[in-house]
C-alpha cells in the first residue's frame, strides 16, 4: 500500500497552488487565498513568505478600503522579475515576446518570415529578437524557459513540425534546435498555435469559466485547440485537432493532404480569395482586404464572405454535435471572417446542430487577440515553475 504524501510534498503542492492562483488571477488578498485554497491563515502566511523570499511574489498593504480593522495583505506575482520567452512561428511572420509571471507582456518583437524560408532557418531570427530584448533585462531577473507556438502540423510527442503551405519539416525537435541558439539550462517547449491559444483563452481570456472549449485558428490551414473537461485533447500520437481535414464536401477542392473537400479548402484564405476573384493575391493581408471590401459594399467580396461563412458554420455545427463545447473561439484570420459573417455562421449552426448542444454553446472571438498564441506559449514554460516553484527557480 502506498504511503500518503509527506509533509514536504504537501507543502510544495500548496506552494504551487498558491502561485498558480496569483499567476492566473493577479493581485489577490490573503483573505481570498485562504478561502479559495481551503487553507488556514497561518499556512497562507507561511507560503506567501516563502514565495516572497524566492522572489516570485510580493506582499503589500492594499489601498485604503474604508473598512474598520487591519486590512489583509495583497499578494502579487513578480511579473517584471520572473519571465519566459514566447515565440510564434507563422506562415508569413515571426513574433517573439518576453512575458512575465501573471501573463504580462513585458516586451515584444516582430518581423516577416521570408517566403520559402524553412522553419529551421527561422531560428536565428527568433534568437536574435530574444537576445535583443534580453539586453534590457535586470540582472536579478529569473528566466524560467521558453515556449514556441507553431502554425502548422506538429508531431507533439517530440516537437518535430511541418509548417504549411510548403511542407518543410524539422527532423530534430524544434525545441532542441532553438535551445542551441538561445539561453542554456532552461527548457524550450513547443506546441501547436491553436493548442496554446486555447490554453491562454481558457486561463485568462474568452473561455474563462468553460471547461469544454474549441479554439479554431486559421493561418493558411485550419487547426483547433480542444479542451475537454479542463484538459487539452491532443490525441494518441499528438495529431489531434486537425479539424481542417474534416471532409465536408466530398469531391470538392483538392487539399494538400491528398484528399478532396476538406474543411480548410472551403474556408481557407485561398477559397476566400478565389471566390472574391482576387486574382493572384495570396496571404493574410489579401484575405483581410477582401473582408474589408465586403464591409464597404463590394458585391463580389460580400458573396465570397457569405459563402465562407456558410461553410464555416457547417463545420462548427459538426464539431458542436461531436464535442458539445461551452464556447467556440474564432482565432487567426477566422476572427475577421466570423465577425463579417456571424449571422451566416449562426444560421447554419441553428439548422444543423442538435438543440441541446447549440443552445449552450457561445461563439466568441479571442479576448487576448493576437497575443493568445504568445501568452499560451509562455504558459508552457511557466508550467514547471507552477508545479514546483522552489525546484524551478
Amino acid at each position: 500500500m502506498r504511503a500518503g504524501p509527506s509533509q514536504e510534498e504537501i507543502r510544495r503542492q500548496n506552494l504551487g497552488a498558491l502561485l498558480r492562483y496569483v499567476h492566473l488571477r493577479g493581485a489577490t488578498s490573503r483573505a481570498e487565498l485562504t478561502t479559495s485554497l481551503g487553507l488556514n491563515r497561518s499556512t497562507i502566511g507561511a507560503l506567501t513568505a516563502e514565495l516572497a523570499a524566492a522572489g516570485l511574489v510580493s506582499e503589500r498593504a492594499p489601498r485604503e478600503t474604508g473598512r474598520a480593522g487591519r486590512p489583509s495583505l495583497v499578494v502579487r506575482p513578480e511579473s517584471a522579475r520572473v519571465y519566459a520567452y514566447a515565440y510564434s512561428i507563422e506562415v508569413d511572420r515571426l513574433r517573439v515576446a518576453r512575458i512575465g509571471l501573471g501573463g504580462v507582456v513585458l516586451d515584444r518583437r516582430q518581423g516577416e518570415r521570408p517566403p520559402g524560408l524553412a522553419a529551421a532557418d527561422t531560428l536565428p531570427l527568433l534568437a536574435g529578437f530574444a537576445k535583443e530584448m534580453h539586453q534590457s533585462v535586470a540582472e536579478d531577473s529569473v528566466y524560467v524557459g521558453s515556449g514556441v507556438a507553431v502554425c502548422g502540423r506538429l508531431r507533439r510527442r517530440d516537437g518535430a513540425v511541418q509548417v504549411r503551405p510548403d511542407g518543410d519539416r524539422v527532423d530534430r525537435t524544434l525545441g532542441e534546435a532553438l535551445g542551441e541558439v538561445l539561453f542554456p539550462h532552461r527548457p524550450v517547449l513547443v506546441s501547436n498555435a491553436a493548442d496554446v491559444s486555447a490554453v491562454a483563452e481558457h486561463a485568462r481570456g474568452a473561455a474563462t469559466g468553460y471547461d469544454n472549449v474549441i479554439y479554431l485558428h486559421r493561418d493558411v490551414g485550419i487547426d483547433a485547440g480542444i479542451i475537454v473537461g479542463g484538459r487539452r485533447l491532443t490525441g494518441q500520437g499528438g495529431h489531434g485537432g486537425e479539424v481542417g481535414h474534416m471532409v465536408v464536401r466530398p469531391g470538392g477542392r483538392p487539399c494538400g493532404c491528398g484528399s478532396y473537400g476538406c474543411w480548410e479548402t472551403e474556408i481557407g484564405e485561398y477559397a476566400l480569395l478565389e471566390s472574391a476573384g482576387a486574382g493572384e493575391d495570396t496571404g493574410r493581408d489579401a484575405a483581410l482586404r477582401v473582408i474589408d471590401a465586403a464591409s464597404r459594399g463590394d458585391a463580389n467580396a460580400q458573396a465570397a464572405v457569405r459563402q465562407i461563412g456558410d461553410w464555416l458554420g457547417f463545420g462548427v455545427a459538426n464539431l458542436v454535435n461531436i464535442l458539445n463545447p461551452g464556447v467556440v473561439i474564432f482565432g487567426g484570420t477566422l476572427r475577421e471572417v466570423y465577425l463579417a459573417a456571424a449571422a451566416r455562421v449562426r444560421s447554419r449552426l441553428n439548422s444543423m446542430a442538435l438543440p441541446a448542444s447549440r443552445e449552450q454553446v457561445r461563439l466568441r472571438t479571442p479576448q487576448l487577440g493576437e497575443d493568445a498564441a504568445l501568452i499560451g506559449a509562455a504558459e508552457l514554460a511557466f508550467e514547471q515553475l507552477l508545479a514546483d516553484p522552489l525546484d524551478a527557480t
